[in-house]
């Protein structure tokens, strides 16, 4: 394992970094301390051709602009919380709504956007990124001053472990996630509807039109959001399910059953390349967005298009703070948030492999 280091442009009196990993394998990580940004996932196909399979930047100036969170560290709270409102103890909290009047990936300035302080771990077969922040008390308008750390860990097996740890001084809500935007044919000027994606989940959390959870789970059994068995992206699209249709496409969170480590609970593959990528996680729930708003986006090369890329984002539930009847997301003083997600790009001849794997 090699890990290097390089400048990646200067914000104000910091220099930002972007931190190389190459692995045994052949594979190659990037990632940023400017939001912890995973910029680039060089991987090899069936051919042994590298290629990008992440959607991002150019540089970061690019990424200082407005752009759809692209392989960066989601917080305080991913996903959505309705009208930026929560209470703690009869505390009514008011926070940023940036995607009115709704409140979204944590507000205007989230984690997506700071620059991180940073450390390194390395041996022979792995190197880790240690990232960490202070989210100040009511940042954003959330309660508590916070210790966040993030450690990427990526080995010569070319697994890539995230880790995420918080800590609060006072009651506060929190929700963690990556947004890694994926499309494994490593082309920019392509689409993700041939890709297959298999996400083990009989439920999703039911939303109205603005994406906010009802509070009720929903089967997914025959509808076209059923994705036990592996299926092609662009088949869905074109289903015509009504659940897709607020969406335009694929922004749903799946309900995850069973631990999440003793198989995969995700898993993408492209026929044309042979690249599959698998997804663990202890978390209750995974988002899978399929980049149905990214037209006309700046791009590493170009203008994305809408469904340029997939997003499988692990998770707590949306607007859980506002659903008792969900898992809490509420930490307290003394206590530690600690949750693992892990991620593997390998060659493969088929989807259902993964469940082997």
């Amino acid at each position: 394992m090699h890990l290097s280091f390089s400048d990646f442009g200067i914000l104000g009196d910091e220099t930002v970094v972007l931190a190389v990993m190459k692995s045994a394998s052949g594979q190659e990580l990037s990632i940023t301390n400017y939001g912890g940004i995973i910029h680039s996932w060089l991987v090899p196909d069936k051919n042994g051709v590298p290629g990008d399979v992440l959607l991002g930047c150019r540089d970061l100036d690019s990424y200082r602009k407005r752009h759809p969170y692209f392989g960066a560290i989601v917080g305080r709270y991913a996903n959505r919380i309705a009208y930026g409102r929560f209470s703690i103890d009869g505390t009514e909290y008011r926070l940023n709504t940036n995607l009115p009047p709704h409140h979204l990936h944590g507000g205007i300035k989230g984690f997506d956007s700071k620059i991180w302080k940073f450390d390194t771990l390395t041996s022979h077969d792995k190197s880790s990124l240690v990232l960490t922040c202070l989210s100040p008390d009511m940042e954003e308008g959330y309660p508590g001053n916070l210790n966040v750390k993030v450690t990427y860990t990526f080995d010569d097996d070319a697994l890539l472990t995230i880790d995420y740890e918080a800590e609060t001084d006072k009651p506060t809500h929190l929700n963690l996630t990556n947004h890694c935007y994926f499309n494994l044919s490593a082309k920019g000027d392509t689409d993700i509807r041939d890709h297959q994606v298999l996400i083990q989940a009989e439920m999703i959390t039911e939303t109205d039109d603005n994406l906010i959870p009802t509070g009720k789970l929903i089967s997914v059994s025959g509808t076209a959001l059923d994705l036990r068995k592996p299926g092609v992206i662009g088949d869905r699209l074109k289903s015509g399910d009504i659940l897709m249709a607020a969406a335009k496409g694929f922004d749903h969170n799946y309900v995850i059953s069973g631990d999440g480590f003793s198989e995969p609970i995700a898993s993408a593959f492209h026929p044309a390349s042979g690249r599959r990528l698998t997804v663990f996680t202890d978390q209750p729930g995974i988002q899978f967005y399929t980049g149905n708003w990214l037209g006309g986006t700046e791009g590493k090369h170009g203008i994305y298009a809408d469904y340029a890329g997939l997003c499988l984002e692990t998770q707590h539930f949306p607007d859980s703070p506002n659903h008792p009847e969900f898992k809490s997301t509420l930490l307290l003083p003394g206590q530690k948030f600690v949750s693992r997600t892990m991620y593997r790009m390998e060659v493969a001849e088929a989807i259902e492999q993964a469940l082997n794997a």
